[in-house]
């Protein structure tokens, strides 16, 4: 499933809570993007049409709720751009942040122990 930039920032507020009306998304998203109400629920309903989202009637208003697990989304997301910049393999990754300054020395540490780990399950 394709998500922009923008609906994915309407999918990380119901990912941290829903279900939310479309006033409770425009209160969380406005502020900090400065879109306006036409903007919100345009990217609702699109997220909607694709069927990220569910939206339950409750009264006069729709209550939304992510149909799309963040974790899919991320996986997806994660996947294609490995594959799309690195051919698919993590190593050329790794390499392309450490080559830059990119990783900290918390990363470093954190990337052995999941190289000792994976060593491991081996």
């Amino acid at each position: 499933m394709s998500i922009s930039d923008a609906e994915a920032m309407v999918m990380e507020v119901l990912w941290q809570r829903n279900p939310l009306s479309a006033e409770e998304v425009i209160v969380a998203l406005a502020a900090s993007t400065g879109w306006a109400e036409p903007t919100i629920k345009t990217l609702l309903n699109r997220l909607l049409n694709k069927g990220a989202i569910h939206a339950e009637k409750q009264g006069r208003r729709y209550l939304y709720s992510p149909a799309l697990q963040r974790e899919a989304w991320v996986e997806q997301q994660s996947e294609g751009l490995l594959e799309r910049l690195f051919g698919g393999r993590v190593a050329p990754l790794v390499a392309h942040f450490s080559e830059r300054g990119k990783l900290s020395a918390a990363d470093i540490a954190e990337l052995k122990k999941l190289i000792r780990e994976l060593d491991d399950e081996q």
